[in-house]
């Protein structure tokens, strides 16, 4: 075999893929990757990252407008939407570049081209390369994320009909925006849009606007949205859409005359990227367009592993990169390595008002036959959320009214996105009620509703 020979390929850069690559690096082991586009995958260029620079700019936007309520006078605000998605574009590039690095640094091979799965030869797979060469290695992991799911008979066009990746680089602010779709992606652009001047109407098929958060959680945010401005249309499937030189128009099952407006963002979710990688003929099974694996990122077949986006839900970055990690060091054979456990990966979508969650919502609990405390506590009752302006909101936790273990814990408001991490901690450490009340946590911040809504569930609130 002339071929290139590797412990470990990767085939996708994305935040599952290259952390793999890295940490198979770090265990003393030949690792390559192979990505087609850019290092960093969706997230880093297209996700995450991006967005979060374009929702910084909103939020600022939002910030000028409340600065007379702290006594500030701003002149007239202008939007450079050119520059906006320039700096989110140069986010961008930096964090690829620094993926780039690390990947140097720790030695890993790094190849620019597509990779299709071959025949194996011993304990060595081929892999074929479309720039018609090959390599070999004993282990593959496929980490090639996913895109943005299709509707039947709706298309997006790039113009009139957008998918994420249009949305983050408009060459111009639309004067109405529909968002079919009212997950993470569709709440985010949804926020970014308005205030940026947009009128937008947010579209979900489900009965509420992110469904898999919590109820009281979607309610405040759909009532926040309301009040800011943004249409929410609940319970309604899109039917059909045309487009036209003045935009589109959209009929729903059930409603009477077509929605118009300049343009529409899909944001219905994602597939799994997995065509043309030569699973054909091989024991990796494939359900509703995502490679199914075990706990491991094992595959059906030997020495094929999958991990991130093209495994499933939940579609998250972090999520992909401790796959990566579980992947590897159970490949290398370390002891003591654990799949992640149900309800360990916190959830966040950073509209506003911030969205963050993790493990079961209270009617999962319920139907999960737990008996439950729950807690909550406003930010309207803490004191740096007041110093802020930025009061809205609440913290809800939910124990095991036996047990004392934390079942999940949700919360909407300001910076909750990097309160979350708090609850997640607790939940890895298995702490209870006792360990939570029993912490102290430092005055006057945010945090302290975490404490405060534990205390709540089992009637020691103090300040509500």
């Amino acid at each position: 075999m002339n071929a290139p020979q590797f412990d470990i390929a990767v085939i996708g850069g994305g935040p599952g893929g290259y952390v793999a690559a890295i940490r198979a690096a770090q265990l003393g082991m030949k690792a390559v990757v192979i990505e087609r586009e850019h290092l960093g995958g969706v997230c880093l260029n297209w996700g995450c990252i991006p967005t979060k620079a374009l929702l910084r700019a909103a939020e600022l936007r939002h910030s000028i407008d409340e600065m007379k309520d702290f006594g500030i006078t701003v002149g007239e605000v202008k939007i450079d939407l050119g520059a906006v998605v320039a700096r989110s574009r140069k986010v961008a590039g930096r964090l690829s570049m620094g993926v780039k690095h690390l990947l140097k640094k720790n030695k890993v091979t790094v190849i620019e081209a597509r990779a299709k799965l071959g025949a194996k030869s011993g304990d060595m797979r081929h892999i074929e390369l479309d720039n018609g060469s090959q390599i070999a290695a004993k282990h593959v992991i496929v980490a090639t994320g996913a895109r943005a799911r299709a509707l039947p008979g709706i298309a997006a066009d790039g113009t009139h009909i957008l998918t994420y990746r249009e949305a983050m680089v408009p060459g111009d602010l639309p004067e109405s925006l529909i968002i079919i779709g009212s997950g993470a992606i569709g709440a985010e652009f949804a926020s970014f849009y308005h205030d940026m001047g947009v009128k937008v109407t947010l579209v979900e098929a489900m009965d509420r606007i992110l469904p898999v958060e919590d109820a009281e959680v979607s309610a405040f945010v759909q009532k926040t949205f309301e009040k800011r401005g943004i249409t929410v249309m609940t319970g309604v499937k899109l039917s059909k859409v045309t487009t036209g030189k003045d935009g589109v128009s959209a009929s729903f099952d059930g409603v009477g005359a077509p929605l118009q407006a300049s343009r529409m963002i899909l944001a219905v979710g994602i597939t799994g990227n997995v065509e043309d990688l030569g699973l054909d003929g091989s024991a990796v099974k494939l359900d509703r367009g995502h490679i199914v694996t075990d706990g491991f990122g094992r595959t059906g077949e030997a020495g094929i592993y999958a991990i991130g986006d093209v495994t499933g839900p939940p579609w998250l970055a972090h999520k992909a990169s401790h796959e990566g990690i579980i992947c590897v060091e159970a490949i290398a054979g370390l002891a003591d390595v654990h799949a992640i456990a149900p309800g360990a990966v916190p959830g966040c979508t950073y509209c506003r008002p911030q969205v963050a969650s993790v493990g079961l919502t209270e009617a999962a609990a319920l139907a999960a036959g737990h008996d439950v405390r729950v807690g909550r506590f406003p930010f309207a009752g803490n004191g740096k959320a007041i110093a802020l302006g930025d009061d809205g909101g609440f913290v809800k936790t939910i124990f095991d009214r036996k047990t004392g273990e934390l079942l999940g814990a949700h919360m909407v408001g300001p910076e909750v996105t990097e309160l979350i991490q708090g609850y997640a901690v607790a939940r890895t450490l298995e702490a209870t009620e006792a360990e939570l009340m029993a912490t102290i946590f430092p005055h006057p911040t945010l945090s302290e509703a975490m404490h405060e809504s534990v205390l709540d569930a089992y009637g020691r609130a103090i300040h509500f």
